[in-house]
């Protein structure tokens, strides 16, 4: 693990200038440049807590306001975006970069972290907007809201060491890769993200303890709708699996990487 750490210590600016370059060739083209990742997600957050406040006048059982039900939903829909976008990078930047692995001799491992750096990019700006809508709003959750850090980086743990994984996985078996779009679609419904908790029957509750991502949503909707603490016990189980994923992504990453070069 220290020799991990000091190979992307050496090539930090390899990683820094990958996401820079990135970043930049997304906006290259257009006229606005740089201003589209503003408007993107300003756009997204207008319609999830404008519209769905206005329109749908959804209510949560329990939670009074205008913007409950719009919070309650961005909460959700904007750190799944955060998991998801790095897991299906991470499980293909190997089959993406495969020229690059095969002509330039760097640390591989930085593929997958410079994935989080450009996710938590993207993620920064988005949920940085919607932060501000928070405070104009009068919804702005307080202390309550530095509980999101370590939640956000139990969320990106379990991601990118489920990432690694798959990416590995998914040199060998192209498979992987199709059957877990597949997988993500149903694990996004089967997570309360659109619908709170509470309205399922206990059945169904008790069921949801088994989806590692749901005590996740649920800490961040307690924090940014309620404004409360998350219950941290009830993170314990998902951290250490988040733990055993990462351990697993990079172990299994070490032992097959000669191997994924020959393979691409």
């Amino acid at each position: 693990m220290w020799n991990i750490f000091k190979s992307l210590l050496a090539y930090r600016g390899f990683i820094y200038g990958s996401v820079k370059r990135e970043f930049q060739s997304k906006y290259r083209n257009s006229l606005l440049g740089a201003a589209w990742t503003v408007i993107n997600p300003l756009a997204m957050i207008v319609v999830y807590t404008v519209i769905f406040s206005q329109i749908m006048r959804s209510k949560l059982p329990g939670v009074d306001g205008t913007f409950a039900y719009s919070i309650y939903l961005c909460a959700g829909v904007l750190t799944w975006g955060l998991f998801l976008e790095i897991v299906s990078r991470a499980q293909n930047t190997f089959l993406e970069h495969a020229n690059l692995l095969k002509k330039l001799s760097f640390p591989r491992i930085c593929l997958p972290i410079i994935v989080v750096a450009n996710a938590m990019v993207n993620f920064t700006i988005v949920f940085g907007l919607f932060s501000i809508f928070l405070l104009i709003s009068g919804n702005f959750p307080g202390l309550a809201y530095l509980a999101l850090f370590p939640v956000i980086g139990i969320l990106v743990m379990f991601a990118i060491g489920l990432g690694i994984s798959l990416g590995v996985l998914n040199v060998f078996f192209r498979d992987v890769g199709q059957f877990f779009g597949i997988v993500i679609q149903f694990w996004f419904w089967l997570t309360p993200i659109v619908y709170p908790l509470s309205i399922l029957p206990e059945k169904a509750r008790s069921l949801m303890s088994y989806n590692p991502i749901a005590s996740l949503m649920t800490a961040f909707q307690d924090i940014l709708v309620s404004g409360q603490w998350p219950t941290w016990q009830s993170l314990l189980p998902v951290t250490i699996i988040a733990v055993t994923l990462c351990g697993l992504g990079i172990r299994l990453f070490r032992k097959h990487v000669g191997e994924m070069v020959d393979e691409l």
